[in-house]
């Protein structure tokens, strides 16, 4: 017997004898149809089995996790558990809605020859969710399947189409606020804001906090560009180098890269945190080879991955509009940050 047909909007808009276009607003939840239309295509995509609506069946119970293989085999286990804790969360959260979470790793060969793992040929899907930070056209040659697809973690302004962050923006904002609040007035920043929307994002808190307590942001404090997927080693010692004297705080975009700060900053023979302080993001429970408590805004990861799977199979799975779903961090004060006494307050 061969596969049951799929279920169309030209299947909707023949039900009804409406156009395709209509069906198209009605479900995207747009104007140009009465609400009364609007109810009656939903209706008719309950009844008939379209899109989110489809009968579970076995092959249809499926969700690709496409996943770049350096974040499932990265030798800094203690940093990539946090891509990991999220891979296994987005099982989690898929399995409470009756779907099934395919593991579909991505090596280095596939993303710039542009192939796609076997799993979108060999078994039929639900959608797709992209996680992590892939060459950028290797996104795009998903996105133009143009399947229910949601990118996670990070995105690309020119791919428009749903996405789950982090607030990084607001993140970023409350932990320099917090550096601030403890008397830095001097705060630099490594975040490689060339590679990823999440670093971008979290650039921008950095300044944004900075200026509205009144406070310069010196260029030769900041490391904002990148190689390679993350800031090396190398090149935070070689920043160090190169600043002469350094902030008495410094702000990291993520926690890795903080503790690999942290680790330069002890080689130099600095005391943590009492000549310098350094604040995170991830929250990745680890304490680095200096030594350090890291303060940091833990990413809610379980509410992150529970957004992915309910945006997914949502009438937004298929949305080529830049729909963001944005899940507020929590600031984690611990003791990488000290307070500096009888600063003056900065404005604001």
């Amino acid at each position: 017997m061969g596969r049951k047909k799929k279920v169309s909007m030209q299947d909707i808009a023949d039900k009804l004898g409406i156009s395709k276009n209509a069906v198209s607003l009605a479900l995207m939840n747009k104007r140009g149809v009465s609400e009364d239309m609007r109810s009656r295509v939903l209706q008719a995509a309950k009844d008939l089995g379209y899109g989110a609506f489809a009968v579970k069946e076995a092959g249809n119970a499926n969700i690709l996790v496409v996943v770049p293989e350096r974040i499932m085999s990265y030798q800094d286990n203690d940093h990539f558990q946090f891509f990991h804790d999220m891979i296994w969360g987005l099982e989690k959260s898929a399995r409470k809605k009756g779907f099934n979470a395919v593991i579909t790793p991505v090596d280095e060969e596939m993303e710039s020859e542009r192939t796609l793992p076997g799993q979108f040929a060999d078994i039929p899907y639900r959608g797709v969710i992209l996680f992590g930070i892939v060459a950028q056209e290797y996104a795009r040659l998903i996105w133009e399947m143009d399947i229910p697809l949601v990118l996670m973690d990070s995105y690309y302004r020119d791919l428009p189409c749903p996405a789950v962050t982090s607030a990084n923006v607001e993140g970023a904002y409350a932990v320099v606020s917090h550096l601030i609040a403890s008397g830095h007035r001097e705060i630099g920043l490594i975040a490689p804001m060339n590679l990823s929307a999440s670093h971008e994002e979290r650039g921008y808190g950095y300044w944004k906090a900075m200026q509205d307590h009144g406070l310069p942001v010196r260029p030769e404090h900041t490391l904002t560009r990148s190689e390679g997927y993350d800031c090396t080693d190398r090149e935070i010692g070689a920043f160090l180098d190169g600043m002469g004297s350094w902030p008495p705080a410094f702000f990291c975009g993520n926690d890795r890269i903080a503790h690999l700060l942290a680790g330069q900053l002890t080689k130099r023979r600095i005391k943590l945190p009492d000549q310098v302080s350094i604040a995170g993001f991830d929250d990745l429970n680890y304490i680095g080879p200096a030594g350090l408590n890291m303060t940091t805004m833990r990413v809610e990861k379980e509410k992150m991955c529970d957004a992915a799977v309910s945006l997914l199979l949502s009438e937004f799975g298929r949305s080529r509009e830049a729909v963001r779903w944005q899940v507020k961090p929590t600031l984690v004060i611990r003791d990488s940050v000290k307070e500096r006494r009888g600063v003056p307050k900065a404005n604001g």
